[in-house]
């Protein structure tokens, strides 16, 4: 099977189906990852922290394009723990694609499926409280419409920090994946990301994605487990 994951940020993946791209790999699955955005600039300072300042000067915007750069070893590192044979990085804004026309970001995507032709898509849950993540959900739906697609499976996973701080909540989950020889190698990828883990009670903590595993893992009758929606099953 060919799997190719679309996401807005580097550690989005790890966060939302680690353990379940390290079991793809495991499988003998092609993996792919392609980041879409920076996951850097919105926050408009360096040294990873956020400002309350919208505007930046051009030191910093120097100083953060090695940050993006480090991200992306940081990304790379995290892939080859969980295996997965190829990752690529665009650059649209972070935290400002939908300042991008979305049939630029289709184009993208659809460049992306027409090389590796997927059997199976994962991308974020259309109801996160990120706009990236919003967008990619939009962008992925819509280069992936039945009708000239050879895409047979799209599936959105949630990512902790995101998709519980929205209100409501929507993600309803109907395809659990058990992870539970996978989770320490979940944790290994995401504590990759030095500069985006954090400390509990943060979602991004290493006992925060415990409790999200073994949440879901009690609601499917497993020890730890990752939760997704199918949006588009094809047979």
């Amino acid at each position: 099977m060919k799997i190719v994951i679309f996401v807005a940020h580097p550690d989005d993946e790890v966060l939302g189906m680690g353990g379940t791209i390290l079991k793809h790999s495991q499988k003998g699955d092609f993996v792919k990852v392609v980041y879409l955005a920076t996951g850097i600039t919105s926050r408009r300072s360096t040294n990873f922290q956020n400002s309350v300042s919208y505007e930046q000067n051009e030191n910093k915007t120097n100083e953060m394009q090695k940050e993006i750069k480090d991200l992306r070893n940081d990304a790379k590192r995290s892939c080859n723990i969980l295996k997965v044979k190829d990752c690529k990085f665009y650059d649209f804004p972070d935290n400002e694609m939908d300042s991008v026309p979305l049939l630029k970001i289709v184009k993208v995507i659809e460049k992306e499926i027409k090389e590796t032709k997927p059997d199976r898509i994962y991308t974020h849950h259309f109801h996160d409280l990120n706009i990236d993540h919003r967008t990619v959900f939009n962008a992925v739906l819509t280069a992936t419409r039945p009708i000239g697609s050879s895409v047979k499976e799209v599936i959105s996973f949630e990512v902790p920090s995101s998709t519980e701080w929205n209100h409501p909540i929507h993600f309803s989950p109907n395809y659990f994946i058990g992870i539970k020889s996978q989770l320490s190698t979940k944790i290994k990828a995401m504590k990759a990301y030095k500069n985006e883990i954090r400390n509990f009670p943060h979602p991004r903590s290493v006992e925060n994605l415990k409790n999200v595993s073994e949440r879901w893992g009690s609601v499917s009758g497993n020890k730890a487990a990752e939760a997704f929606e199918i949006i588009r099953k094809i047979e």
